[in-house]
């Protein structure tokens, strides 16, 4: 399946992009995005960030004519700040994080990620990481199970799944992605797993989660990437589900607000505070018509932006 970078040239238009500037693409992926912020530099730079090796190598080709702009990082963007410090970066103009998996991580079968593709429990972003989708469904217990399908899946069916999980894997341990998903589909009435969509898709959704410690991540991550944004900075930031879209949102508001004073407060203006942050949208910006039609990955993207005032 060819790799598309979702919402390319919206985000670009987000960041607007200064020849001469510092740049952090904090989820390098196949390049889409860091090879267009790349084109645009002149006297600029450019770090990008991956904390999967393959990734590197991939993109590494693709940027080659941009060698001199670019730096690129084998490390998760939530260690950003430190990595970039180490290079005696301590401001930036702009970042963008395009959060979830690649396409090529979930169209390759043998990394585990995808309920479509037989293949070992797998779902590490790093691969040199000790944690597995593996080790999730056969270590952790009952209650962990059920907590991770609820909170990172929102699966209704999380206690009944989880529980289904530990008797099977007393027999023998459950290896791969279809044993995993014959385990799911037992767990479930047979009118939601009639249900337009695949039934173990908030299980791997999930697991993948828990696997790469992506929320945590997200969180650390677009904290410390806004506090080095230089003024006029600006940060886009693309999610594929409601748990990472309510991060991002929340955060957004939090650094664009200031605490509320009573209106009956004769204030100086002097006196007067204001954010240090400002929303460049209050909607997140969703793909058009045309690329949800030709990228089917598109459709639950949504496109947040923000600038350091």
């Amino acid at each position: 399946m060819k790799h598309y970078s979702v919402l390319l040239y919206e985000s670009l238009d987000l960041l607007d992009i200064k020849p001469d500037g510092i740049y952090v693409d904090g989820t390098l992926g196949r390049g889409g995005h860091s090879s267009k912020i790349a084109e645009k530099l002149t006297t600029g730079h450019l770090y990008s960030f991956d904390k999967d090796m393959t990734a590197i190598e991939e993109s590494s080709v693709r940027l080659e004519p941009f060698k001199e702009k670019v730096t690129l990082i084998h490390s998760d963007f939530s260690h950003m700040k430190e990595k970039l410090n180490e290079l005696g970066v301590h401001e930036i103009d702009g970042l963008i994080l395009d959060l979830g998996v690649s396409s090529p991580q979930f169209d390759d079968p043998e990394r585990g990620f995808s309920y479509r593709f037989d293949a070992r429990l797998d779902m590490r972003m790093d691969q040199s990481q000790s944690l597995s989708a593996y080790e999730v469904i056969n270590e952790y217990d009952f209650r962990d199970l059920q907590h991770i399908f609820r909170k990172y899946g929102e699966e209704p069916f999380a206690g009944p799944i989880a529980k289904k999980i530990c008797e099977r894997r007393q027999n023998r341990p459950i290896e791969t992605t279809f044993e995993l998903v014959d385990v799911i589909k037992e767990a479930l009435p047979m009118k939601v797993k009639a249900k337009k969509g695949h039934p173990a898709k908030k299980v791997f959704q999930a697991i993948r989660i828990e696997v790469n410690h992506e929320l945590d991540s997200l969180e650390l991550g677009l904290k410390d990437g806004l506090s080095m944004l230089k003024k006029g900075g600006k940060a886009a930031v693309i999610t594929f589900h409601s748990l990472e879209d309510r991060i991002v949102k929340d955060m957004f508001v939090e650094h664009s607000s200031v605490e509320k004073v009573d209106k009956r407060i004769p204030l100086r203006p002097d006196q007067i505070k204001e954010a240090d942050y400002q929303l460049l949208n209050k909607k997140p910006i969703l793909p058009s018509d045309d690329e949800n039609e030709e990228n089917n990955r598109s459709h639950s993207a949504k496109l947040r932006g923000i600038m350091r005032k």
